[in-house]
């Protein structure tokens, strides 16, 4: 029998071998796809396994991975493999032949590494980053972890309040990480060879913009409330700033991304046209983290895009941004993008539309032969209320954005709302089925083969670095009392299909939103109490998070329900997002103002 790299195969690879065609999805575990990279450890002075707590499917989805997949490997000295959240089954039989989580590529275990990177895009996948160190036998608190552990970093959106995670990681890396993680890791490698104690190779680190280091700060309470974060050590900084990609056309982009042996969920090329949003939707966190904006020039797009096709075979590329029709000659990039990519017969999309007829009139473009059906976000059904969230759309051009897309030949919309948002009322809930069923009316006679409506309604989660981080969450009672009201008003309006977010998980990702380090207990309970995959509906249970909580000595509505003051200290306050919490007050005071000016009207 023969290994990866044709040499004899250990013990340990057979078992893998023999457990692979015992779960679902192999692949999953699999490893050696098409343009995936495997270096000789030996080879490298720092090896990194970026894990992703979620599944294969899912992870393979994420454009973070493949950046700096291929910013990491571009360098002789460095290493990144691959491992993701392992379901049930295969986590089973890893924990029954007391085998550790390994990487994808050379599989080995990931206590092996010299790094163990996560990255953190939402809330709900906590549980997932500590049930894998522990499948890893990586020591969950960084307090409990020599000099021979692997350093367990953490990026994405939640870095931008991973307190509730704090004590597990070692740093985080607040902003943009492909120029700013190879500086890491290669600095990593020259560091331990001539420091003897973790604390001084963080000490280190620390001075790199974007690095911040949990243990250096404590958090202060009195009775129970966050007061302030003292700083321990004086050489790191009192603010961590994060870290900023300036020039996207000079940063490393992937055009030879690992193709999956199975669909993703999102199975395509991406290319990113753009990043950060100028429309400052109050609710919206990416909107704000990820300023300034910072656009690709149109011939750097058309050249990734060739190159993307040419090395992956996908026959879809799709042209992804916060709001991607806010590129500027969007329309000039599609005729472009159409001659390239037309005699390949591959075709181009647009994840993100305006519901506007502009945005109509770009996607009849790049749509040939049937269309399926147009997603769009109103967000609110009522004007008052979309303009203290700031989406700045008025009904009639909602209507006659609709109108453009049935001409057009769409059947079909995904229409996304949220309730719970801040001053929202009772009549603002029932006013998405009213829209939604004047919608109807006004297109039936339209659509040529009857229309269908996809109605989503989430619920608002105040997020740090927001204009609405002060805010509560709307109590979870209410959420379900809102939901009812929204699926009895529906469930008589034909042709529309209405569903809905578990307000309970919905409940815990604003808890660990807007949580600090306290959590990590509750955390820890939780894992232990078998809560996996929180943001999977068949996985999640309410019912253990109370346990966990009680056990921990918590209550979830502490923190999901609080409403902070302006002069309150929030535990994200010495992470630095790049706008001034004085823009944030500001727009907040703004959507009061247009609260009370409606009132008054």
């Amino acid at each position: 029998m023969f290994g990866l790299q044709g040499e004899k195969m250990s013990l340990e690879e057979a078992v893998i071998n023999d457990i692979l065609s015992r779960v679902q999805k192999p692949a999953r575990y699999q490893g050696n796809e098409w343009n995936s990279c495997l270096k000789d450890h030996s080879s490298v002075s720092t090896k990194m396994v970026f894990a992703f707590p979620d599944l294969y499917e899912v992870g393979m989805s994420n454009q973070g991975l493949k950046i700096l997949y291929h910013s990491v490997n571009l360098h002789d000295g460095l290493l990144m493999e691959r491992v993701f959240a392992p379901a049930s089954d295969m986590e089973n039989h890893l924990r029954e032949h007391k085998l550790p989580l390994y990487a994808l590529e050379s599989r080995k275990p990931l206590s092996t590494f010299d790094v163990v990177g996560f990255s953190l895009q939402y809330e709900l996948s906590y549980t997932n980053v500590l049930n894998m160190l522990d499948l890893a036998g990586i020591p969950l608190r960084s307090e409990n972890r020599s000099m021979s552990c692997p350093l367990v970093i953490g990026g994405g959106p939640c870095a931008y309040n991973p307190e509730p995670l704090a004590p597990f990681f070692d740093l985080f890396i607040l902003g943009e990480a492909e120029e700013i993680l190879p500086e890491l890791l290669l600095e990593v490698g020259r560091l331990k060879k001539v420091v003897s104690s973790r604390r001084d190779l963080l000490l280190h680190l620390s001075n790199y913009e974007g690095v911040y280091v949990p243990s250096f700060y404590q958090p202060l309470y009195e009775q129970g409330i966050l007061k302030a974060i003292k700083k321990l050590e004086p050489q790191a900084p009192d603010v961590v700033k994060k870290r900023l990609v300036t020039r996207l056309d000079d940063a490393p982009y992937p055009v030879s991304p690992v193709v999956p042996y199975i669909q993703a969920v999102h199975d395509r090329a991406v290319i990113e046209l753009f990043r950060g949003c100028a429309r400052g939707c109050r609710f919206c966190q990416a909107g704000y983290i990820f300023r300034p904006v910072r656009k690709r020039s149109m011939g750097n797009i058309l050249k990734l895009s060739e190159s993307l096709i040419k090395n992956t075979g996908y026959d879809e590329i799709s042209l992804s941004s916060l709001s991607s029709t806010d590129y500027p000659s969007i329309g000039e990039l599609i005729r472009e993008m159409d001659e390239i990519l037309t005699p390949g017969r591959v075709k181009c999309s647009l994840p993100s539309l305006r519901l506007d007829s502009y945005a109509v009139e770009l996607a009849e473009k790049l749509h040939h032969g049937k269309r399926s059906s147009l997603t769009f976000a109103p967000e609110a059904a009522t004007e008052r209320l979309r303009r203290v969230i700031r989406k700045n759309i008025s009904e009639e051009e909602i209507f006659s954005a609709l109108k453009d897309a049935v001409d057009a030949g769409w059947q079909g919309f995904k229409l996304y709302f949220m309730i719970g948002l801040p001053t929202e009322t009772d009549q603002d809930v029932l006013a998405i089925v009213n829209l939604c069923r004047k919608i109807r009316q006004d297109l039936k006679n339209r659509a040529k083969s009857g229309l269908m409506l996809s109605v989503s309604a989430s619920t608002f989660i105040p997020k740090a670095h927001t204009p609405f981080q002060w805010e509560p969450q709307l109590e979870l009672p209410l959420v379900k009392d809102r939901q009812e009201m929204l699926r009895s008003g529906f469930k008589n309006l034909r042709g529309t299909d209405f569903s809905w977010h578990d307000p309970g998980a919905s409940h815990l990702e604003a808890v660990f939103a807007r949580g600090d380090r306290r959590l990590a207990l509750a955390l820890e309970r939780a894992v232990r109490l078998g809560c996996r995959f929180d943001g999977w509906s068949e996985h999640f249970s309410f019912q253990r998070w109370h346990e966990a909580f009680d056990q921990a000595n918590l209550k979830m509505e502490d923190y999901a329900y609080r409403k902070f003051d302006y002069h309150d200290c929030l535990p994200w306050d010495h992470l630095h997002c790049g706008i001034e919490k004085d823009i944030f007050i500001e727009e907040h005071l703004k959507a009061i103002a247009a609260c009370q000016e409606e009132e008054n009207s």
